[in-house]
């Protein structure tokens, strides 16, 4: 049955299609990674650095190729899938550089034995569920932080991002990756359920929707399995005070309308101080109103379509009942006019708790402004969400600003920039956008045995 798809969001089309894994599909590749760890565990840490580096290496090399596989599969833009390809490859090249290091032995300063040792060790064959959104980066964080540990990976991709998936697989294999070390399975979400009560895997990661994350963490709960989830959010981008409206606009434009919106830590909600209220909304509503759409495999394209047309019938519905119950919209809210998955750049205030915008997750390109009285009321408003992804602070003032973002209950808080993203900087959230951490060394403890080796004179 061909579950998994290329089709082109910007045109409907149908690309190709691909069938999903049988029963004895299902069973080669649990064999194939458990196997695969059996001899991956064994091999140095300087092996496993320099299968790294060279994948970073490739990734830049074939950075044409792959962004413009993930702009026909999911219509990400050609230059932003190229700054994500660059990203991908630099997470590869943390973890060649930095891993070993990390797998040293810690010695720990307690008393009553001769030594205390701590060792960092692999568990085992991981699967790991990842969106269409970021087709690579995603894979990145999970895939390079566990190969670099010594386990094994099971890789199940979004059903419209098969190709993608395809190539990542060939790219690690192209750089001396044992092909039982990753496994890329066309799986079904039952399929994947059977992987992971499976007692060859020992732990699973997904980065997806917040109903996907339960199903995932209620299987491995029973079958108390490891689990580590990046679910959804709705993250704020807080005004204080600007000294320069239109730098704070563009910014704010920049962490709304990138990726066409489909972001977990976009800036979602905007939360103005009143006396800034009027300035900030007015410049956003213009700068909106300017963005164009266009075909993500043109070079100068700045919105491309959403993932599919559910997504942005989705979005559209949501936009819609805020307003037939009240809400005010600024700009946008409709389809535009032109075939594919388009969705104008919408903007909405007067935005209540009866309303789906200011409880879900706007996945695409819709934002919502709100007026606030003061920080004390901007920190009441952002921490009344049941997400906790991240979240931004703009001021002149930089201890004003420091101490909302010490109060947003998130996993992230910036101050002047927003969901900045880099190899060594932890990634995850609190409260229903997940658990667990990614990126820097602790993407490497998720899913390692931490080890204690203590010796005494006997």
């Amino acid at each position: 049955m061909a579950n998994y798809k290329t089709v082109n969001p910007a045109t409907g089309e149908t690309v190709r299609e691909f069938d999903t894994l049988d029963d004895a599909g299902v069973e080669a590749a649990l064999e194939k990674a458990h196997n695969g760890y059996l001899n991956w565990r064994k091999s140095a840490p300087t092996q496993r650095a320099q299968i790294l580096t060279r994948t970073a290496e490739l990734y830049n090399e074939r950075a044409d190729e792959l962004a413009r596989m993930i702009a026909l599969e999911m219509g990400k833009p050609v230059r932003e899938a190229k700054g994500e390809v660059q990203l991908s490859a630099a997470i590869y090249q943390w973890y060649a550089d930095h891993g070993p290091a990390l797998l040293a032995e810690k010695r720990l300063d307690v008393p009553g034995a001769e030594e205390s040792v701590v060792y960092r060790r692999p568990i085992g064959a991981l699967v790991g569920v990842m969106p269409w959104n970021y087709p690579y980066y995603q894979v990145a964080r999970f895939a390079a932080p566990n190969l670099m540990l010594g386990n094994t990976v099971i890789l199940k991709h979004a059903s419209n991002c098969p190709q993608s998936a395809l190539l990542m697989e060939e790219i690690l294999q192209q750089a001396g990756l044992p092909e039982d070390a990753y496994v890329n399975v066309f799986a079904s979400n039952e399929q994947i359920a059977d992987m992971i009560a499976d007692p060859r895997v020992q732990g699973v990661s997904l980065t997806g929707s917040e109903r996907a994350g339960t199903s995932v963490a209620e299987t491995a709960g029973r079958n108390l399995k490891k689990v580590v989830l990046e679910l959804g959010g709705s993250d704020v981008f807080i005004v204080l005070d600007s000294d320069d409206m239109d730098a704070t606009v563009k910014a704010a434009a920049k962490a709304r309308l990138s990726n066409a919106g489909q972001a977990c830590n976009a800036a979602k909600r905007f939360i103005v101080v009143e006396d800034f209220y009027d300035d900030f909304t007015r410049k956003l509503t213009s700068s909106f109103q300017s963005v164009t759409a266009g075909d993500p495999l043109e070079a100068d394209t700045v919105l491309g379509p959403l993932s599919s047309q559910t997504a942005a019938d989705t979005l559209l519905e949501q936009v819609k009942d805020a307003v037939d119950k009240g809400a005010t919209l600024l700009t946008g809210g409709a389809k535009i006019d032109r075939p594919g998955a388009y969705v104008q750049p919408t903007l909405l205030t007067d935005v209540t708790p009866d309303m789906r915008a200011y409880s879900e997750e706007l996945f695409g390109p819709a934002g919502v402004v709100y007026k606030v009285k003061s920080a004390k009321d901007a920190v009441d408003l952002a921490n009344s969400s049941v997400y906790g992804l991240s979240g931004s602070v703009w001021s002149t003032d930089l201890d004003a600003a420091r101490a909302v973002a010490a109060d947003l209950d998130v996993g992230m808080a910036f101050v002047n920039e927003h969901g900045t993203t880099l190899p060594g900087l932890p990634f995850g959230g609190v409260k229903r956008s997940g658990v667990g951490r990614e990126l820097g060394p602790w993407g490497m403890d998720e899913f390692a045995n931490k080890k204690l080796i203590r010796v005494s004179k006997k």
